[in-house]
């Protein structure tokens, strides 16, 4: 078995995982299968978000059994965490591996030991730090993991565990690497990063004051971080900061206080919208993206109706819609009002637009300004992209003197990439 490849699903956490155990993989005398070669080994790191999200599992699964008959197939994940059983009736399946079990994976292939491991969730006390490897421009840096919050809707505390993260000093290192090895953008990944600290009697505030001074890095970002947890130190420091892009991915979920109740959420509309109004004092052009759930039990049509209004209302630069999807064993299960499939797709269809309005009316903002581009290695049909400090994704003629370099460029309108 000297052949791998890796088949991630979900989060950027997820690759980031993928792509740190691929690296100890190779430093194993493992080789990285080609495209087209059949691999002695493949790996799955699948996803549970979503009820969709375990289909997509499911289906991977039995086309990597199709393409790779002869394969020794580990799945591990968020939804081998959780389906364990099921996952391992899948013919062709040989080793289940929990979500936080994913980095013994070399070690049992060393040893071809086909136990299956899944950890209890209560037990997922170890922080397996890393970061990606395979993208030299952008670097998902992880610093936490597992999640306290337990919110009525959400499956992923069941799979990931309680919250931990590594320490300033551990992380610090990792970004020092991403540095030495070329890398220029660094993107902090976690599952409830603003919760940083809680195994090491730290803050992330220090954290990122801490990366702030690290050399090399040009430019860090702040993934998806909780209202409740965006303190405006952070807000004001990231706003004074070289290095920090204004650049905020915030959840909200729903729009309406009743919901975000029912939700078990941490915060109220309110403490949303200062979040919002806070950065763009400071900051009025940065990118803001915003999750949101609809369709979530109890969310009636009024409260929707007020979910959409509220949001329609801020100043955001993006809205990342999901439809509520059940999750076994969460809370929401027992609220009786009931969304049906069909009035969820309608609801969706009215937000994805709303989206694309606030996506273009912040882009076409940024006409005219300066900004620092980092260009990527992608080349799509002659075409390479790059993002700005703040977000906005534009493109030009592919050059490969470009790729993991930093241009600075006046924004025009033709320039724009909306696929973000």
């Amino acid at each position: 078995m000297n052949t791998f490849k890796f088949y991630t699903l979900g989060c950027k956490l997820n690759f980031a995982e993928s792509s740190s155990i691929g690296k100890t993989l190779i430093e194993n005398g493992f080789t990285k299968a080609k495209a087209n070669e059949k691999a002695d080994v493949c790996i799955v790191n699948t996803c549970t978000v979503t009820d969709n999200a375990d289909k997509k599992c499911r289906n991977a699964i039995k086309r990597i059994v199709r393409e790779n008959p002869n394969a020794f197939l580990i799945v591990t994940g968020c939804y081998a965490q959780l389906a364990s059983e099921k996952l391992a009736n899948i013919p062709g399946v040989d080793l289940v591996l929990g979500a936080n079990d994913k980095f013994i994976i070399p070690e049992k292939l060393k040893i071809k030991d086909t136990t299956p491991v899944v950890s209890q969730t209560k037990k997922m006390t170890p922080f397996y730090g890393c970061y990606s490897h395979e993208d030299r421009t952008r670097h998902f840096l992880k610093v936490q993991d597992g999640c306290d919050y337990f919110c009525s809707y959400c499956a992923i505390p069941f799979a990931r565990g309680r919250s931990r993260n590594g320490s300033i000093e551990e992380i610090v290192c990792m970004a020092k690497n991403i540095a030495r090895d070329g890398g220029k953008e660094i993107i902090l990944t976690g599952v409830n990063i603003g919760d940083f600290g809680k195994s090491t009697g730290e803050k992330f505030i220090d954290l990122v004051k801490t990366l702030d001074e690290v050399t090399g890095i040009e430019r860090i970002r702040i993934s998806s971080i909780e209202p409740d947890l965006l303190t405006d130190e952070i807000i004001e420091f990231v706003a004074k900061s070289q290095r920090f892009a204004p650049h905020f991915h915030i959840p909200l979920q729903c729009g309406s206080d009743e919901v975000l109740k029912l939700m078990r959420r941490h915060y109220d509309s309110k403490l949303f919208k200062d979040k919002v109004l806070k950065i763009k004092e400071l900051m009025p052009d940065a990118f803001i993206g915003v999750d949101m759930i609809v369709g979530m039990r109890g969310e009636t049509e009024e409260l929707f109706e007020e979910s959409k209004n509220f949001i329609s209302s801020l100043p955001v630069s993006q809205l990342h819609v999901f439809p509520y999807s059940e999750r076994a064993g969460t809370l929401a299960l027992k609220i009786p009002y009931k969304v049906e499939e069909s009035e969820k797709k309608r609801r969706m269809q009215i937000m994805l637009p709303l989206s694309e309005e606030k996506l273009k009316i912040f882009y076409t903002s940024q006409v005219g300004t300066k900004r620092k581009v980092l260009w990527e290695s992608t080349n799509k049909n002659g075409i390479m992209c790059g993002f700005t400090e703040n977000y906005v994704k534009v493109q030009c003629p592919f050059c490969a003197e470009k790729i993991n370099q930093i241009e600075v460029i006046t924004l025009e309108e033709n320039m724009f990439d909306y696929e973000v």
